[in-house]
């Protein structure tokens, strides 16, 4: 007992932020790559996917079809590969996450796509400044240690005018939604997700991370602080996710 209390303290802990949550991302992340998949789809009843195309759509990557987009905290490469595949794309990917395992897990989605996985920490981004068309960050921003210095470097890859898109977590703001969410999120989700991982703690860290996530509104700010232009954002299925874009000034 006192073996759980400890990793679910360290969890906690890992969720507000600073050295021990890169450690402790880095290293969970690679322990549930084998049932990352399926967990992502049965918690979110399928919808995650809906989700990510509709961060892809938000991208505009259509601008500049041929160019060179980074899908920063890859995971097992369900972005890059929707991306690399949708119809005119002629571009390439370059898939980036310091978790290997997860790449790994995901190179069969991958094969004879335009897709380029490179192990590297989102906030020391291994492509030189302005080079990138466009980056898409799904579901990792909120993992970041330290969310303006990975804003900035976000930024700081982009070209004059391309796009930077988030697509998150959020907390609904209808009383009702939030208390149903509530009740999902932090007793049914991280039952559910121990038992199928095997990992005692990974799901008590999501809702740990979301809950000392800024909102959709402070983030923008954020983003702004960053030197983003042209913020905005819209969320998902009544407020439990959102999307988040801006541009760095052409």
């Amino acid at each position: 007992m006192a073996a759980i209390d400890i990793e679910r303290r360290e969890a906690l802990d890992a969720a507000a932020g600073g050295f021990a949550k890169r450690r402790y991302v880095r290293s969970v992340f690679s322990e549930i790559a084998p049932r990352y998949d399926l967990l992502n789809h049965l918690l979110s009843f399928n919808v995650d996917r809906r989700w990510r195309r509709r961060a892809i759509d938000a991208l505009r990557w259509e601008r500049d079809p041929t160019g060179t987009y980074l899908d920063v905290c890859a995971g097992t490469l369900d972005v890059s590969a929707e991306l690399a595949r949708r119809p005119g794309f002629g571009g390439t990917v370059l898939a980036a996450d310091f978790a290997e395992p997860m790449l790994r897990r995901g190179l069969s989605k991958v094969r004879g796509a335009a897709v380029c996985p490179l192990v590297g920490d989102a906030l020391e981004l291994p492509v030189a400044a302005g080079r990138v068309a466009g980056v898409i960050v799904a579901f990792g921003v909120r993992n970041f240690d330290d969310l303006d210095a990975g804003l900035a470097e976000l930024h700081r890859a982009l070209a004059p005018g391309a796009r930077l898109v988030i697509l998150d977590f959020s907390r609904p703001r209808l009383a009702l939604v939030r208390t149903m969410y509530n009740v999902y999120f932090h007793a049914v989700l991280p039952r559910v997700g121990a038992l199928v991982s095997g990992h005692r703690t990974a799901y008590r860290y999501l809702p740990a991370s979301v809950a000392s996530f800024p909102g959709p509104a402070a983030l923008a700010r954020r983003m702004e602080d960053a030197g983003f232009a042209q913020v905005g954002f819209r969320t998902l299925t009544l407020g439990i996710a959102a999307i988040h874009w801006g541009e760095r000034a052409a």
